[in-house]
C-alpha cells in the first residue's frame, strides 16, 4: 500500500508576530518545512509528496514548486477544511498528513506511524504526545483530550483512507484510532519560544 504525504502549509501562523510565513521561518539557516520535507525523503513508506497551502501562504508555494514539489491550493479556512480540500481534488487514497512546523521529525518514525496504520484496521488514525512531554520541554499546548484517563496532545500528524474521507458527510466523524508517542519530535513550533526550544533541542541532538 503506498501512502501520499499531504504537508500542510496554509495556516496563518498569527502567534508568530512576524512578517514572514510561519512555513518559511527558519531553524538553523533552514526553513521549518524544509526539515519536514527531509523527513518525508527518508520515509520508506511514502511515495508522494504533496504541499497544501492557502492565499496566506503565497512565498510557500513558490519556494515548494522551486524545489520541484507537487503544490495544490486550499481555501485557507482551516486545517481540517484545507485537508479535506486537498485530498478530494487530488483523489488521494492513503494519506499521511503532516504539520509543516514539525522539525525534529524524523523519516523512522514516519513508517513507524505508517506501519501500524496499516495494521490497525481503522479508516483515520491521529497521532498523540502524552501532555507531560510537552509541559515538560515548555513549549505551548494548544489543545489537550482526555482518553481512558491520559491527557493527550494532537502531534499534527493523521493517517487517512481518502476514499472514506470523500464520502462521509464534512460533519460526520470516521473510526478512529490513536496511536500515542512519547517523542520531543512532534513539538509544533507556534511561537517564538517554540523556535527557541527547538534549536535548543536540534543542537542536542546533533552532538550526541
Amino acid at each position: 500500500m503506498g501512502i501520499s504525504a499531504l504537508i500542510m502549509a496554509g495556516g496563518k501562523g498569527t502567534r508568530m508576530r512576524g512578517q514572514e510565513e510561519k512555513p518559511l521561518l527558519k531553524i538553523f539557516g533552514k526553513p521549518l518545512i524544509e526539515h519536514v520535507l527531509d523527513a518525508l525523503k527518508d520515509a520508506r513508506e511514502v511515495t508522494r509528496i504533496v504541499v497544501a497551502t492557502s492565499k496566506h501562504t503565497p512565498k510557500t508555494a513558490k519556494r515548494a514548486r522551486e524545489l520541484s514539489l507537487e503544490v495544490i491550493q486550499t481555501s485557507g479556512k482551516d486545517y481540517h477544511v484545507d485537508m479535506r480540500e486537498a485530498i478530494k481534488k487530488l483523489n488521494l487514497r492513503y494519506v499521511i498528513t503532516v504539520s509543516a512546523d514539525l522539525p525534529l521529525l524524523k523519516g523512522k518514525t514516519i513508517d513507524k506511524i505508517v506501519k501500524h496504520y496499516k495494521s490497525c484496521g481503522k479508516p483515520v488514525m491521529a497521532v498523540m504526545v502524552p501532555a507531560e512531554r510537552f509541559k515538560g520541554l515548555g513549549v505551548s499546548i494548544d489543545l489537550i483530550l482526555e482518553d481512558k484517563g491520559r491527557r493527550l496532545v494532537p502531534a499534527g500528524i493523521n493517517v487517512l483512507d481518502g476514499d472514506r474521507v470523500k464520502e462521509e458527510r464534512f460533519e460526520k466523524e470516521l473510526d478512529q484510532e490513536l496511536l500515542v508517542i512519547d517523542s520531543e519530535e512532534f513539538l509544533n513550533t507556534n511561537t517564538p519560544q517554540d523556535i527557541m526550544i527547538t534549536e535548543r533541542l536540534l543542537s542536542s541532538m546533533s552532538k550526541k
